[in-house]
């Protein structure tokens, strides 16, 4: 971090009055990032629904401020979280926003984003209100009292969710308390959400800040290079590997490694899977990608993790459907590389250990390994690719369309949005039976064509994610896309792309229920229970009529243009004409019941849901077997 030029000695130091929140504001606009010599605003704007909690403060001070910090005008506070971090991903990690909530209800609304934030490792500053620090009253509206400890509110609530937390209780406290919120934003080992709790009355006191408080900051994003014997140790593992396979996560994009990691792969011609949030790393067509990997991830894939005796994870968590439950990884052999900025991912799976920033480490690997020649033997390689082609061949069955006027599967809408998208557009998608789908079928182009949230895989980012997307890359087309599930749960950042004249494009697959999970309950013996959206029957069942729900004409109602196709031709008119529109614009498709098979191949690997022990019903009884017998592969990678 670059510091401002102190005060001569002797001189007395100038000061500013202003309250806590204005100068909280006014010290947000001066801070930056800085990487590879390119410097970023890191809170590039505020987005804020005002009540008794904030609009005195934060919200006076937002007025006092005018341009020099942007506001946008949120809708539902997890909304706002979820657009400012759908900004922060597409930023690569180095500009964030701010959201800043009232008391009570408004600030544990951020909860879900907040972990959002955190699991993802992205960036985002949550500014809430928070009770009276001097309490001159005592409770006020909208604060849980705690008996047992007077320092409590419901703001602690985010403690387990941030990265970082404080709360303000005096003014002065601000200045450490914001340098340390500054400090966590911008280390690419440290980042998520950061909270710094605002009482209503500290907001609005008065304080004398030292002037040297507001000079601008840059915090140099650093890249730290790997420790020399940790180096020599992966090159010796790579070497000796006869089966070795890249794991590729979203280290690779948050590092911006994507064009190094091609480079790496196409020298040694390993082959590289993807994670759900490493997809894109390489594009599709490059020889060496092989798809993603794992619970919803492609034969080639999968096939290559059960044989390799050395997998390399760059910048990967290794969650439980990277690594089918513990099952994928089959070789009695295997070992694990994990290249991580953070040593606490890199020790997993008792592998070896290469701590370091993604690009810088690949890059010494790379030097390293290019010295003695390497590359894998043509026999293997051409086993992946050969594998590869067979694939591709059935993602273009899975696409293909017949019949112009038939209704399409949730596979076909896939295919013609993969006709008509180029390397300018982004996908969004968060929760559902669409990631799978996603994960196996689409063809990336570009390194952040494919943002799938799927580290909380929380239904309701697509929409806001999709502005705060928008608003990071103006000018590239950006989809959402959502089953009516995920659209029930959070419409409401419709209004904000319409006020702010977002172009995003929105796609609403209707299938009348949750279809992902209901596929998961048919295979774990619970027989889709609670899951279709269909009314009552005279005993009690949800198996009657489809629900008389219109969501095309919800979206329409906040004000989206809207589209509604009724068959694969209509589709193809439909998707082309919101691609090229200049406003918010929805495109509505029936893709047919919950139980509505999508048409790409099933799961190519196994994910553990434990089925019940005992039961009396077959259905369960039988899903129970089939469950005793996966877990017999289950395995600790000691």
């Amino acid at each position: 971090m670059t510091t401002p030029r102190s005060t001569p000695r002797g001189a007395p130091e100038p000061t500013r009055r202003l309250t806590t929140a204005q100068a909280l504001i006014a010290f947000l606009a001066r801070q930056y990032t800085e990487r590879d010599g390119r410097r970023h605003r890191l809170i590039n704007a505020t987005w804020g629904i005002f009540g008794h909690g904030n609009v005195a403060g934060i919200g006076q001070a937002l007025v006092e401020s005018g341009p020099a910090m942007p506001y946008l005008q949120g809708r539902s506070e997890q909304a706002m979280v979820h657009a400012a971090v759908g900004y922060a991903r597409q930023s690569g990690r180095l500009s964030a926003h701010a959201v800043t909530t009232s008391i009570g209800p408004g600030a544990t609304n951020l909860v879900t984003g907040a972990a959002l934030a955190t699991v993802n490792h992205l960036p985002v500053l949550l500014l809430p209100g928070d009770t009276f620090a001097t309490r001159p009253a005592d409770p006020v509206l909208q604060q849980l009292e705690v008996p047992h400890s007077g320092d409590v509110s419901v703001n602690d609530c985010l403690r387990p969710v941030s990265r970082y937390f404080d709360r303000i209780t005096r003014p002065e406290a601000l200045i450490p308390a914001a340098l340390q919120a500054m400090r966590t934003l911008a280390d690419p080992a440290e980042t998520g959400a950061v909270t710094l709790a605002l009482p209503q009355d500290v907001q609005a006191e008065a304080y004398d800040w030292p002037a040297e408080f507001f000079a601008t900051r840059v915090w140099n994003v650093r890249r730290p290079a790997p420790d020399p014997y940790e180096l020599e140790q992966a090159v010796r593992a790579v070497r000796t590997a006869r089966r070795p396979l890249i794991v590729a996560g979203g280290g690779v994009h948050h590092s911006g490694a994507e064009e190094t990691l091609a480079a790496f792969a196409a020298a040694t011609r390993i082959p590289v899977a993807s994670t759900q949030a490493g997809k894109g790393s390489l594009r599709h067509d490059h020889p060496a990608d092989v798809g993603g990997i794992g619970h919803t991830g492609t034969a080639t894939a999968d096939a290559l993790a059960r044989e390799a005796d050395l997998v390399i994870g760059v910048g990967t968590r290794y969650t439980d459907f990277t690594t089918a439950s513990g099952t994928l990884f089959a070789d009695p052999a295997v070992r694990f590389l994990n290249l991580n900025i953070t040593g606490f991912d890199a020790h997993k799976l008792a592998a070896l250990p290469l701590v370091g920033d993604a690009r810088t480490a690949i890059e010494a690997l790379s030097e390293a390994l290019a010295a003695r020649g390497h590359h894998v033997d043509p026999a293997y390689e051409s086993e992946y690719t050969d594998a590869k082609d067979r694939w591709e061949r059935r993602v273009d069955a899975a696409f293909a369309t017949g019949d112009p006027d038939a209704r399409p599967t949730q596979a076909q809408v896939l295919g013609l949005l993969d006709e008509l998208v180029t390397e300018d557009d982004i996908l969004i998608n968060a929760a559902g039976s669409l990631p799978g789908d996603l994960h196996k079928l689409w063809r990336t182009r570009s390194p952040h064509q494919y943002h799938v949230e799927y580290g909380y895989s929380c239904m309701g980012y697509e929409i806001p994610a999709a502005l705060g997307v928008q608003l990071a890359a103006p000018g590239r087309p950006v989809w959402a896309l959502v089953g009516d599930g995920t659209y029930l749960m959070n419409p409401t950042e419709i209004v904000t792309a319409v006020q702010e004249c977002l172009p995003v494009k929105l796609v609403i697959l209707q299938n009348h229920g949750y279809a992902s999970i209901g596929g998961l309950s048919e295979s774990v013996g619970a027989e889709r229970f609670g899951t279709a959206y269909r009314h009552r029957t005279e005993e009690g069942a949800f198996t009657g009529a489809p629900l008389p729900v219109d969501l095309a004409a919800n979206a329409a109602s906040l004000g989206m243009d809207v589209l509604r196709a009724g068959s694969v031709a209509e589709l193809r008119r439909a998707l082309a004409e919101a691609r090229g529109a200049d406003r918010p614009t929805c495109v509505y498709v029936e893709t047919g019941t919950a139980d509505t098979v999508s048409g790409p191949p099933p799961a190519q690997a196994w994910w553990d849901v434990p089925v019940a022990e005992t039961a009396t019903r077959p259905s369960a009884v039988e899903a129970r077997k089939e469950y005793d017998r996966q877990i017999a592969a289950r395995r600790r990678h000691l």
